[in-house]
């Protein structure tokens, strides 16, 4: 583990905090190099093995018209995994609750607007890359009123085609050597809700649903993929380390022609980060990863 990350993070993570300002200061931004996360899994920024994004979903976000009246919502942010930098989860966090007393604008639709320029103008500007964003004020609904989506449905559960109550889990650090591969299929779609990792500064646990596809002459198979899930119970990374790390290990040992994986964290601290990365960009379905929908939330999100 680098300890230039753990500095750079333990900016907010880990300390604590006297008094949460509620007056606008981008200054709480803290960004931290992609690289320092991805140089022990041999992923070189200048040939990435993926494309993909880092979707979050915050959901204390608010502001006030100059007349004083609240406007309260869930923003939906989206940043290419391509990025130089990711932004640091607390320091987002009091990013966004800076604004919480700020005049944005002479009613609902122009605090809104002001709101999303804002966030947008910022976090491209401390990312270097094109971020988007959208207050979504209206309720779990697509833009055309539809039912809500969650994107995920061809995806089963592990735990349906594998009865681990008979299974002996012996690894809790990240153990790639228990992945076994199949010719009998050359396709899944697999869920877990076992995915649990910690912090990497404060090693406060992470909670969350990992989604993977895979086609190819030899896919992993589900119960070796559930151990490997398992095995990340002790290990502290980010988010989105731990979902390209997973990717990694699968690409290296597997080579398929298809992968995706998607972890769907539970929220902590008022926002959810759902990091999602695939060989393909035909595997990423644009409605996940675009700021106009919000998504149907998992159980424990």
């Amino acid at each position: 583990m680098s300890n230039s990350v753990v500095d750079i993070a333990s900016k907010h993570l880990g300390q604590t905090v006297s008094a949460y300002s509620d007056l606008y200061d981008k200054s709480l931004l803290v960004k931290v190099p992609r690289y320092m996360n991805r140089e022990a899994y041999d992923i070189n920024a200048d040939d990435l093995p993926f494309v993909g994004v880092d979707v979050w979903n915050c959901y204390e976000v608010s502001a006030i018209t100059k007349r004083g009246r609240p406007v309260t919502g869930v923003l939906k942010i989206s940043c290419p995994a391509d990025s130089e930098y990711h932004v640091e989860s607390k320091s987002i966090k009091l990013y966004l609750n800076s604004l919480n007393m700020n005049p944005f604008g002479d009613n609902k639709r122009q605090c809104i607007a002001i709101i999303e320029d804002t966030v947008e103008k910022d976090l491209s500007e401390l990312l270097e890359c094109e971020v988007t964003c959208k207050l979504h004020t209206g309720g779990w609904l697509d833009t055309d009123g539809s039912k809500t989506w969650l994107g995920f449905n061809k995806f089963i559960n592990i735990e349906e085609v594998v009865d681990f109550d008979n299974v002996e889990f012996t690894s809790f650090k990240s153990d790639a050597s228990q992945l076994e591969g199949t010719a009998n299929d050359t396709e899944c779609y697999y869920h877990s809700d076992m995915l649990r990792s910690n912090c990497r500064v404060t090693n406060q646990p992470d909670w969350g649903d990992i989604y993977i596809h895979m086609k190819g002459d030899e896919i992993v198979t589900a119960e070796s993929l559930g151990k490997y899930i398992v095995s990340h119970r002790k290990v502290s990374h980010f988010h989105e380390e731990i979902c390209e790390m997973v990717y990694k290990h699968l690409l290296d040992r597997f080579n398929p022609e298809e992968l995706m994986v998607a972890c769907l964290y539970t929220r902590r601290g008022g926002l959810d980060i759902n990091p999602i990365r695939a060989n393909k960009p035909e595997l990423i379905d644009s409605r996940f990863t675009n700021v106009e929908f919000l998504n149907e939330k998992t159980l424990r999100q």
